[in-house]
C-alpha cells in the first residue's frame, strides 16, 4: 500500500514556501521592480517572481530527500536564471543554436546553460545510482528533463502544467522519488494560476528547476530500463525541440 500523507506534506510544503517566497520577493523586489518584470509572448508585461520561488521549493523539495538531487535542481535554476537575465535578447533557441554559436566562438546564455546541466545532471547521477550506466542514464534523465520543461514553456501555464501531469506518475511508485515528484508539483500548482492568468511567468529559472527536479523523482525511483525509457524519449524531444515547442504552442489557448 502506498503511503500518501508524506507525499501530501511535500506538496502542501512545496506549495506553501512557494507562495510565501512570492509574497516576499514582490515586497522586496531587489535589484529593483524593473529586474523583476518581462514582456510575455503578447506582449503584456509579467512578473518573474514565480520562477525564482518555485526554483528555491523545487531545491528545498528534493534536497531534504536526496541532497544531490537537490544540488542538481539548484544548479538548473541558476542556469536558467543567467539565462533569463543575460540571455534575455538573444533569439536563438534550442542546443542546435547554441552549438553552432559555440563553433563560430561564441559562448552564449544557452551554451552555459546546457553545459552547466548537463553537469550538475551528471553530478547527481553518480550519486543517486550504484552502476556506471545506471548513473549516466539518471544524469540524461535529469539534465533531459530540465530542458523539456523548457521546451514546452511558450505559452502560459504551459510548463507547470507539463509537470502537474508528469509528475503523476512519480506519485504511484515506492521510495524517495515520489517525495520528490510531490515537491516539484506542489511548486508547479502555486505558480499556475498567476502563470495561466498572464500575471506571471516562470521563466528559464523556474522551467529548468522544475523539470530537473521532475528528473531526479524518475532517476531516484526508476531501474535501468525505466531510466533508459526515460532517456531515450528526452534526447527525441530535444533532437526534435522545435516541433516539440509547436506542440505545446497548439495546445489550449493561444
Amino acid at each position: 500500500m502506498i503511503e500518501r500523507a508524506p507525499r501530501t506534506t511535500a506538496f502542501g510544503l512545496s506549495a506553501a514556501l512557494t507562495r510565501v517566497t512570492v509574497a516576499v520577493l514582490r515586497a522586496k523586489a531587489p535589484g529593483g521592480r524593473g529586474r523583476w518584470e518581462r514582456k510575455n509572448y503578447a506582449g503584456r508585461t509579467v512578473e518573474l517572481y514565480a520562477g525564482a520561488a518555485s526554483a528555491l521549493a523545487a531545491t528545498v523539495g528534493a534536497g531534504r530527500i536526496r541532497p544531490a538531487a537537490g544540488v542538481a535542481v539548484a544548479v538548473a535554476g541558476a542556469c536558467g536564471a543567467y539565462d533569463d537575465v543575460v540571455g534575455a535578447g538573444d533569439p536563438r533557441r534550442g542546443f542546435r543554436a547554441h552549438l553552432s554559436a559555440l563553433r563560430d566562438g561564441e559562448v552564449t546564455s544557452g551554451a552555459v546553460k546546457l553545459f552547466g546541466m548537463s553537469a550538475a545532471g551528471l553530478a547527481a547521477g553518480a550519486f543517486l545510482k550504484e552502476r556506471p550506466v545506471d548513473k549516466l542514464l539518471a544524469g540524461v534523465v535529469i539534465a533531459g528533463a530540465a530542458h523539456f520543461v523548457n521546451l514546452v514553456d511558450v505559452r502560459p501555464g504551459r510548463a507547470a502544467a507539463a509537470v502537474l501531469a508528469l509528475g503523476v506518475p512519480g506519485l504511484l511508485r515506492e521510495g524517495t522519488g515520489a517525495g520528490i515528484a510531490a515537491g516539484a508539483m506542489g511548486a508547479a500548482a502555486a505558480v499556475l494560476p498567476d502563470d495561466l492568468g498572464e500575471r506571471a511567468m516562470i521563466g528559464d529559472t523556474g522551467a529548468h528547476a522544475l523539470g530537473a527536479a521532475l528528473g531526479a523523482a524518475v532517476a531516484a525511483g526508476n531501474s535501468r530500463a525505466g531510466l533508459a525509457a526515460h532517456a531515450a524519449a528526452l534526447v527525441a524531444a530535444a533532437v526534435y525541440g522545435d516541433k516539440v515547442s509547436e506542440a505545446a504552442r497548439a495546445l489550449g489557448p493561444r
